[in-house]
Parts: structure tokens; sequence; C-alpha cells
């Protein structure tokens, strides 16, 4: 436990600080795309994607805590605030969450942030579930997936037949089933022309991707190309310090290092260096 919030330590100074982003000549830098106001449009397109209404039993069952404020949800509002402020800071508006090893707790918080920004009327997010080996972001909601996203990102089908609508400001698009050789998808260029399509035209102020873990494979590495930063969920009593070192040099080689949050320290979410 000591090793790792040193190793915590270690990362929050070589990012200048506390700062929170890695140096610009660590990782190649995806052009943000600019902050218009919305187009007329937009209001309609959000509006028909078909809506569902998440249960808040369900919701507690999977530590999904957000959808509402109070005491359980004051961690990750904190958190969502810090990154909000970040990338507005930035310029940038899509964020990867991912972890250095599974079980680290990356869907719950990426889903607790998702939730947590629709709160805010002011805001639009979409979630994106690419962790086509072990996709769990529609168990976290406890719903049906419309159509696999795999299909949505190769063309087969649209965005509009794939994406559910959660109340008026938050879009997820989930994948119901394991995806055989999703590095394939992920480091496709259709894969990005499609993200800067669905970009362009529903212009939300954030989009999440919920990836893999780093450490058990090449599809986070495959992907990071298309994201402005990460958020690296380390997990106490599981996430060891060699594992969380190895993991954070890889993700600065290919977009910056947002921070990092120490889960389940003490009870709940651990504030990492997001500043």
């Amino acid at each position: 436990m000591e090793k790792l919030q040193a190793a915590l330590e270690k990362a929050r100074l070589k990012r200048g600080g506390g700062s929170g982003t890695m140096p610009a000549q660590t990782a190649p830098q995806r052009v943000p795309r600019a902050q218009n106001v919305r187009s007329a449009n937009v209001d309609t397109l959000w509006s028909s994607i078909p809506s569902v209404a998440l249960q808040d039993s369900a919701l507690l069952r999977h530590r999904i805590v957000t959808r509402n404020a109070s005491e359980e949800a004051t961690p990750f509002d904190i958190l969502r605030t810090k990154i909000i402020l970040q990338m507005q800071q930035h310029g940038w508006s899509r964020l990867a969450v991912t972890s250095p090893m599974p079980q680290s707790g990356k869907t719950t918080t990426a889903c607790n942030l998702t939730l947590g920004l629709g709160r805010q009327n002011n805001l639009r997010a979409m979630l994106f579930d690419m962790d086509f080996s072990s996709p769990s972001v529609h168990k976290s909601f406890e719903l049906d997936p419309r159509d696999s996203i795999k299909r949505f990102l190769t063309g087969d089908i649209s965005f509009e037949d794939q994406a559910t609508r959660i109340g008026e400001n938050v879009i997820a698009s989930m994948s119901p089933r394991v995806e055989s050789d999703p590095t394939q998808v992920l480091l496709a260029e259709r894969t990005m022309h499609a993200l800067d399509e669905v970009q362009d035209n529903y212009e939300p102020d954030i989009m999440i991707f919920d990836l893999p873990s780093v450490l058990k494979g090449d599809n986070t590495r495959a992907f990071l190309k298309n994201v402005d930063c990460a958020l690296i969920i380390a997990r106490a009593g599981i996430t060891r310090y060699g594992q969380f070192n190895t993991a954070e040099r890889e993700i600065a080689e290919h977009t910056n290092v947002l921070g990092v949050v120490l889960n389940a320290c003490g009870s709940g979410v651990g504030h990492g260096d997001v500043e």
C-alpha cells in the first residue's frame, strides 16, 4: 500500500507538482476539436435517441451512486468537477478511463462520472463501453443494449440504431457481448471516423471511454490515439506499484495522463492527483 502511494506521489511530481497532465512532448497530441455553440439540430438528434429509465435499486447493486446528489456521491462529484475544469482548461473533450489490471473499479468510476455529469444541466455527456473483451457498462446499469457498439463502429448500423439515452443529456453506447479480435476494431481508421462523426453531429461536452485494463493486452494501446487524456484507476490492495508505473508509462506514450485515482482507499473513492 505504501509503495503504491509512493508511486502515485512520484507520478504527481513528474506531471509538474499536480498539474494533472504529462508534459506535452511525452505523448502524441490528438488535435482537440473546436468547441462551438451547438448547432440548431443537435437537440433534435439527442431527442431521437431512444430513452430508458434507470432503476435506483439496480444502480445501487452495482455501486452507481451519482444519479442524485448525496453523501455517497460526493467523492465522485469532486472527481467530476476536477476533471471538467482540467479538460476545459486544455480544450479537451475525450477521456479514457482505464486501470493497470482488472478489478480496480474503472467501469464503476466511468459510470458514476457519467451520471454525475448528467446532473449538470448545461453539459452533455456520452459513455462508450470499449472494453470488448469484458463489456460491463450494461451490467452496471442493468440495461439490454439495443445492438453491438462494434456494428456501429464498423458502419453496419447507425449510431441512432445502437445508442441509448439516459435522461436528457447522457447517451450510452454499450456492448452486449464479448467481441472477437477487438484490436482490429480499436485500431481501425473507420473507428476514428465514426467517433469523429458522432462528435461533429451530437456535439457532446465530454466523451468518456471505458477501456480495458492496460496490462491485459494491447486493446487499450490500440485505442488511446483517439482520446485527449486518460484517467488511471488504481485499487488499494489490488494494484501493485510496479503495475501502476508500467501502465502510466505506456499510457503516456499515447496520450496525456490526466490523473490517477486510488480506489477503495479506506472506503469509497480515494482522491487522486487530478488537480
